[in-house]
């Protein structure tokens, strides 16, 4: 069986903008929350360049999931 569309990397490479941006948002509004119990809420540079390190892995995992959907359809 051969595959055929965008590889799970590819998918990846297209989708990583929109997983770090989303982490970095994330990132932001748990630091928002962990605020109410003393910690420091996190600046936007922090927030985005953790983002950044979190939206790897989650846009990996996500761009295989979509992947094995396309499989799946075909």
């Amino acid at each position: 069986m051969t595959r055929h569309g965008w590889s799970a990397a590819r998918i990846a490479l297209a989708l990583y903008p929109f997983g770090a941006a989303a982490a970095a948002v994330n990132v932001f509004f748990a630091s928002l929350l962990f605020s109410w119990i003393g910690w420091p809420v996190a600046t936007t540079g922090w927030s985005i360049g953790l983002g950044c390190v979190i939206g790897v892995p989650a846009t990996w995992y996500f761009a295989r999931h979509i992947r094995h959907l396309m499989d799946v359809a075909e």
